[in-house]
């Protein structure tokens, strides 16, 4: 099955671990993102990413080169199911433009969504990020 929404970070917590030059570094970001009350994906994730900027722009971040690696906790409805699972997240943001691919860990689904497996992907070029998961198992 195919669901497709979309999400908005509500909580964006980022500091820096290793500052390698003035503008290379790698950072740990804590985040929530929102993914509405309703439509085929509704829900919350929570996000831990280590990102690596090739090229950090600290007075504009949409200038700025990144590679980054993640958890994404979801908890939420998938097509009216409820429950909650874990992906791996691998992605880029190069010059405003961010995408993504995702894994669902497997055995990492509760609930009605217990069985899940499958990949998602997300992108975005304007800050509404568009989301979409391949999913069965449900």
């Amino acid at each position: 099955m195919t669901a497709r929404g979309a999400f908005t970070p509500t909580k964006w917590d980022e500091k820096t671990i290793d500052q390698i030059s003035p503008t290379k570094k790698i950072t740990k970001a804590s985040v929530v993102l929102n993914f509405g009350k309703a439509g085929e994906i509704a829900g919350t994730a929570t996000v831990e990413w280590l990102m690596f900027y090739k090229h950090a722009d600290e007075k504009d971040q949409h200038n700025s080169s990144a590679t980054f690696v993640g958890l994404m906790s979801f908890d939420g409805t998938l097509r009216g199911k409820r429950g909650s699972f874990v992906l791996e997240d691998h992605g880029t943001f190069e010059n405003g433009q961010l995408n993504a691919s995702l894994s669902i860990l497997e055995g990492s689904g509760t609930g009605e969504l217990g069985r899940i497996a499958g990949t998602a992907k997300y992108s975005s070029s304007t800050g509404n990020v568009s989301f979409e998961i391949e999913y069965d198992g449900v």
